[in-house]
């Protein structure tokens, strides 16, 4: 499956991993998890693992946009794990739509990432 998701620290962290070349029905699974999820705790804290990820088919990246535009806010903060450079420009590219806090980190530095979404 191209998108994975792992609950961590109580559900509060939500680890999405993504790879292969994301589809529109691979929303169809994901979206309805998240919402639950923003229902259950609140905003999230998410890390996106871009670890093999090849992007987005057009449903796919219609179905993405729309994602972001509904939960704007519900995301606190966004550590984006990548390996490529046109990832990490993706952090800079979501930044205008939501409101959390994103920072970009190399895969080598995944760790940190965690313990970047843990602090207070």
């Amino acid at each position: 499956m191209p998108i994975q998701l792992n609950e961590e620290n109580g559900g509060k962290i939500l680890v999405i991993h993504v790879s292969g070349k994301l589809a529109k029905a691979d929303y169809d699974h994901f979206v309805p998890e998240f919402e639950r999820l923003v229902q259950q705790h609140g905003k999230l804290r998410l890390l996106f693992d871009m670890t093999g990820f090849h992007g987005w088919d057009a449903g796919a990246l219609w179905e993405d946009i729309k994602f972001d535009i509904k939960h704007f806010a519900d995301i606190e903060r966004l550590a984006m794990v990548g390996e490529k450079k046109w990832q990490h420009g993706m952090a800079t590219f979501c930044k205008p739509f939501t409101t959390a806090t994103i920072r970009y980190f190399d895969h080598a530095n995944a760790a940190e990432a965690r313990k970047w979404l843990g602090e207070v």
